[in-house]
């Protein structure tokens, strides 16, 4: 699975599932633009690509402001020589329920994880369609696919990822262009470490607790769904378009708590 001679866009990926899926991408010879709103961690990031012999390079970037989706499509192509692979992964997410929810809250959830990544997607294509094509990979959720109490704005959010992913996948289907979902379930992160602090205790004891009720008994690690994506986005998913691939450890099989 080589990706040498491709330029892969990887947003939000100065730190977790983004930053796994620029490594992987990185391992299999793509030229990586690093992108986040953090510039610390996001040069952190290409450093340590670029030590192991990676083509890495980093633009700051808070896909919420007019006009940056489009910025930093442009500027991955100038700088590095086009664009093949856009994985939008960049998110956000809030813990309320609806009445809890504020008008703020919602329409932050939805420029994030929603609009930024049309306006991505978008740009993306533009260049794609007269440039040979190319391939998308939207990062969802296994919450995208159902529910989950008081994550009404990040649901919906990410249903609406889903429903982009297969529109454009019509869309774009003879242009050359795929374009795919993968909807990640319990995954080790900082964004899961800070929903399981809300809930106060004891962390680990909470990860346990988490895992126990996962088909697989544990949570994902961030470079597991970035092997997913990676095969998204490679030749060998050739005839892949418009589909929805869940990494949740057999979660979205259940009708409930696994036993």
């Amino acid at each position: 699975m080589s990706f040498q001679g491709k330029v892969a866009l990887v947003t939000g990926s100065t730190t977790g599932i983004g930053e796994a899926c620029a490594r992987a991408l990185a391992e299999a010879g793509a030229a990586v633009m690093i992108s986040g709103r953090h510039a610390a961690r996001g040069e952190a990031v290409v450093t340590s690509l670029r030590a192991s012999g990676a083509h890495a390079e980093f633009t700051r970037a808070d896909l919420r402001e007019d006009g940056a989706p489009d910025r930093l499509v442009a500027d991955t192509v100038r700088r590095l020589g086009g664009l093949h692979v856009l994985v939008n992964n960049a998110g956000i997410l809030y813990t309320a329920n609806g009445p809890d929810t504020t008008d703020a809250q919602w329409l932050d959830t939805f420029a994030v994880n929603v609009n930024a990544l049309f306006y991505m997607s978008r740009a993306a294509v533009t260049h794609m369609r007269t440039h040979g094509g190319g391939a998308i990979v939207n990062i969802a959720s296994e919450w995208g696919l159902n529910g989950e109490p008081n994550h009404v704005a990040y649901c919906a959010s990410k249903g609406a990822v889903v429903q982009i992913t297969r529109c454009m996948a019509l869309d774009h289907a003879r242009e050359g262009i795929r374009v795919n979902a993968v909807c990640p379930g319990e995954i080790h992160t900082q964004m899961v470490d800070d929903i399981l602090a809300a809930k106060g205790g004891d962390l680990q004891a909470n990860l346990r607790d988490l895992a126990a009720g996962i088909p697989m008994r544990r949570l994902a690690a961030p470079a597991e769904v970035a092997a997913c994506v990676r095969f998204l986005a490679s030749a060998e998913a050739s005839y892949v378009t418009g589909a929805t691939l869940t990494v949740d450890g057999g979660n979205d099989a259940t009708a409930g708590p696994y036993p």
